[in-house]
């Protein structure tokens, strides 16, 4: 099994030609196949290795590092579900250059990581890949699914059980498979006959403990591997467990900021007001959710020859996460542009009201507030994949590996059962706000502790239903290599790779209320109902509601069915219907190379991608290559499905070189060319257009692959066998970086049309993602020092400065990033430590707002105690400092502005682990 390397080369400079090799624990899994013979011995004496301590993985994960010709950074898990976090993106996040998030739309951030990106980019520009292979991913959260679509996988479906190891390419190679511009992560399972006993078992119960919930649920792991005596046959099973509940409290200023226009009534009566900023839609949000996490993988290994392998293997991952969010909101857009009731000493700052109090107004039926009530029964996410590979030793020179795989993902929806309601009408209301730091002071009058203050009438019911987004591929892989005795040139590698991918969403039914029903009465909603928990604003630190009443999931149910209109014609939701397959093809060509204290490789690929977009749009597009429709029966309008085909082709040079300056002193230069493609959301949006204005907005088909030019180099001085003291320097320039504007596109004027009786097409200025250009560069410090026989400390710096076309943020870019960690081991026991930070960053867009999210660091502690040969103990603390998770908007018109506030506060997790 080959996990692949990757150092690009965007200009190759004629005699940079160097060899790239890395093994992982089995020398059937060699990282890359093209070093001197020395170095693969190296590989396979490491292979032997057993590790299991804090120790015994440092050396290892540094020795694989130093053998490595690219530039790469390598973790190695201590024991079979001991890697020192709870999913990979954890224990990524601790590695110089590699950031995390733990959301990928805007549904705000959660105690999981769940996004990985390298070196300042966003998660889309790194690839993450199982065993060298693309995996199949999902989403549980519905803008993930609909919206805000990337290419970027879910990591909260990769347990750390699973893993042998997991090596981040920060440089690339022609063999790796195409698709981070940034880098890649390759995550290394366990194969049967690596293990060194006949008989393997483990196991691990435990649970874990959630403070804000308060509660306690049980996990899992166990695994067995049998391989006969000859080393010819093994099989290995494993599976995983997890529940977990989950609670955030936060604060959300989901409305944005509106404008006071000078012919509101409060302008006219204080005419500082007009043009003035004020929030919009303040928000106590509550956020529950039940997690549970099960899956496993399966492999069958057999050598029916010396000299060839076969390896069966699957994986199997699925996150139930029903989840629920209550959202009790200031809806000052029902009563600020009236004025009606503004007390004296009101103020401004920058351009926004930040310090208002409006009397009650009795007898008004003006809602001062809103309130959404969102359940998600059956919400989950899933990936699974199968493939079959052979390692064919054809000669002692020639050698052949073949991969033929399928992976799929899903992420679905099946039912949003949902309430909104106006509540405190004519109540009155006031905020004070506290910049960026600390969330919003405001109040409501009426009663918010129970459901008599709702008003029925000025509410709705919304939610899409019958989400169900397909993510599958299906590919072959076949590499050779040919290795040379006694000469400079020692091998080279060769290749081709095809896949079929498609991402989908098929359908999508957006209730409403049932206009036969009578679902504005009041007296048809339940009185019985239940109140946020006593500490919810104290925990986030501002004054707001907090003794809010919400109906159960149960009693939400109960609403919609009696009250919803869930027709599948009627309220079809084209909007979010999608569709892109991609037909990727690719060969490559690599040298590998070495010499007297030297070594490197040389190599292209060629990369041809056929897209095939689907897409909706409620006027026919004149580029598109079909177009069916009008398509009606929906509420929503009539609408017409796009098909968009487009195929492109692209070089990928790369080239490695490592310098044994010294037997410790290590220097290493690479560069290359990456691409990503660009999100799924991106290219096939949506097209809204306004006969009208001309405008529109949507998504954009037209969009080209993002091609990165790279530039690496990097000194390493490894002092000790678990020391390191490193320095490197990157430089990506970015061609066709996706951002937001304008394009002329050419759309059939329907009004036009009907009145001229015949086609009539316009130019339409629509807001779509467009192909910019753009660059980021950086500094990466690191230092790993042993103390003694049973101490160690480490800590690294990564400073990242970016910027796309016209000095606009380039998503996920936080300038500085630093990690510092410590340790303790001896025999029976051992501990750590670890502090991790990470700057502020552009986020994304929600609605027609930029937003960033503040900079956040995490404290997380680990002990385990050895009982003895068969038995150990373990206690794992995630997020002990409890930290708070800050998001900000940005506009030229209102300065700097608080968006959310959020605590998931923290988690403990206690195992006891068995083994034989």
């Amino acid at each position: 099994m080959n996990y692949r390397k990757t150092l690009l080369a965007a200009s190759i400079i004629t005699s940079l030609c160097v060899s790239g090799a890395l093994y992982a624990q089995d020398s059937a899994q060699s990282t890359d196949s093209g070093t001197a013979q020395s170095q693969k011995a190296k590989a396979r004496t490491l292979a032997t290795v057993t590790v299991i301590g804090i120790r015994d993985s440092e050396a290892e994960s540094l020795a694989l590092k130093k053998d490595a010709v690219s530039h790469v950074e390598i973790v190695t898990a201590e024991d079979i579900g001991k890697l020192p976090a709870k999913n990979v993106a954890d224990t990524l996040q601790r590695l110089p250059g590699v950031n995390i998030s733990s959301s990928s739309a805007s549904e705000g951030g959660f105690d999981e990581n769940d996004r990985v990106s390298l070196r300042g980019t966003n998660p889309s520009m790194t690839q993450t890949l199982v065993n060298g292979h693309t995996v199949g991913t999902g989403d549980w959260f519905v803008l993930s699914q609909v919206q805000t679509v990337g290419r970027s996988v879910s990591y909260s479906l990769l347990p750390a059980e699973i893993v042998s190891q997991v090596v981040v390419h920060k440089s690339s190679e022609a063999k790796i498979v195409e698709g981070g511009a940034a880098g890649s992560v390759d995550i290394i399972t366990r194969k049967p006959l690596e293990f060194a006993k006949q008989v393997t078992g483990e196991a691990s119960v435990g649970g874990v403990y959630a403070d804000l919930p308060g509660n306690t649920k049980p996990q899992f792991s166990g695994l067995f591997n049998w391989k006969n005596d000859s080393n010819t046959m093994g099989v290995l099973v494993q599976g995983f467990y997890e529940k977990r509940s989950l609670q955030r409290n936060g604060q959300e200023v989901i409305g944005g900021y509106n404008k006071i226009a000078a012919t509101d009534p409060i302008a006219v009566a204080h005419p500082d007001l007009a043009g003035v900023y004020y929030p919009n839609l303040t928000g106590a949000a509550l956020f529950t959710q039940q997690r549970e996490r099960k899956g496993g993988v399966i492999d069958f290994e057999i050598k029916p020859t010396d000299n060839l392998t076969l390896d069966l293997s699957g994986f199997y991952s699925k996150l139930k996460a029903d989840n629920y969010n209550r959202n009790y909101l200031m809806w000052a857009s029902q009563f600020v542009p009236g004025g009606a009731g503004l007390q004296p000493g009101y103020t401004v700052r920058n351009n926004v009201l930040t310090n208002a109090t409006f009397a009650a107004q009795p007898g008004s039926t003006t809602p001062y507030g809103v309130y959404d009530q969102i359940s998600r029964p059956g919400a989950s996410s899933e990936s699974n994949y199968v493939t079959l590979d052979a390692d064919w030793h054809a000669t002692d020179h020639l050698s052949f590996k073949g991969q033929i795989g399928t992976t799929h993902g899903k992420g679905d929806s099946p039912t949003q059962d949902v309430i909104e309601l106006g509540t405190g009408a004519g109540a009155g209301a006031s905020w004070a706000m506290n910049g960026t730091s600390k969330p919003i002071n405001w109040a409501q009058g009426g009663d918010n502790s129970s459901p008599s203050g709702i008003l029925p009438s000025a509410g709705w019911i919304f939610g899409g239903q019958d989400i169900h987004v397909k993510d599958k591929e299906n590919w072959f892989q076949g590499d050779g290599e040919f290795d040379f005795d006694d000469s400079v040139l020692s091998s080279l590698e060769f290749g081709v790779r095809y896949a079929d991918h498609t991402r989908e969403n098929p359908s999508e039914i957006a209730q409403g209320p049932n206009f036969a029903t009578d679902w504005q009465n009041a007296a048809n909603y339940p009185t019985a109902h239940s109140n946020y928990p006593s500490d919810f604003g104290s925990s986030l630190g501002g004054t707001f509601p907090s003794n809010i009443w919400y109906y159960t999931p149960g009693q939400l149910a109960a609403i919609d069915a009696q009250f919803a209109n869930r027709d599948p014609v009627t309220r079809f939701y084209f909007n979010d219907i999608y569709k892109v397959n991609e037909k990727d093809s690719a060969a490559y060509l690599q040298a590998n190379f070495a010499g007297d204290r030297w070594s490197g490789n040389i190599g292209v690929r060629y990369v041809r991608t056929k897209e095939n977009i689907g897409y909706t749009s409620t006027a026919p597009d004149a580029d598109a290559s079909t177009v069916v429709g009008p398509i009606t029966g929906s509420a929503f309008g009539d609408y017409y499905w796009n098909t968009f085909r487009k195929t492109s082709d692209k070089f990928l040079p790369s080239a490695n070189l490592k310098f044994d300056m010294t037997d410790d002193l290590v220097a290493r230069v690479a560069v290359s060319q990456t691409m990503t493609r660009p999100d799924y959301s991106a290219l096939a949006g949506s097209v809204s257009a306004d006969d009208l204005t001309h405008t529109g907005s949507g998504g954009n088909p037209k969009l080209d692959p993002l091609i990165s030019t790279n530039f690496d180099t990097a000194i390493e001085w490894y002092f000790a066998p678990r020391g390191l003291l490193s320095a490197g320097v990157y430089d990506m320039d970015l061609k066709n970086y996706i951002n937001f504007g304008n394009q002329d596109r050419v759309f059939k004027d329907l009004q036009a049309s009907n009145a001229a009786g015949h086609d009539v097409y316009n130019t339409y200025l629509i807001s779509v993602p467009t192909n910019v250009n753009g660059n980021i560069k950086g500094v990466e410090l690191n230092y790993i020092q042993p103390i003694g026989q049973n101490f160690g400390v480490a800590a690294n710096y990564t400073y990242a400065s970016g910027h796309a076309d016209g000095g606009k943020p380039l998503q996920g870019t936080s300038k500085r990033t630093y990690n510092v960690s410590g340790y303790f081991e001896n025999e029976r026991f051992n501990a750590r430590i670890s502090y991790t930070y990470r700057s502020s960053f552009f986020a994304g867009v929600s609605r027609t707002d930029t937003y960033f999210q503040s900079g956040i660091g995490n404290l997380a502690a680990s002990l385990g105690y050895k009982i003895n040969d068969w038995m150990s103990i373990s206690l794992d603390a995630m997020n002990l400092n409890n930290p708070k998770l800050k998001y900000y908007t940005q506009n030229d018109a209102y300065g700097k502005q608080p968006y959310a506030f959020y605590v998931n506060g923290r988690q403990y997790y206690l195992n006891l682990r068995f083994k034989i």
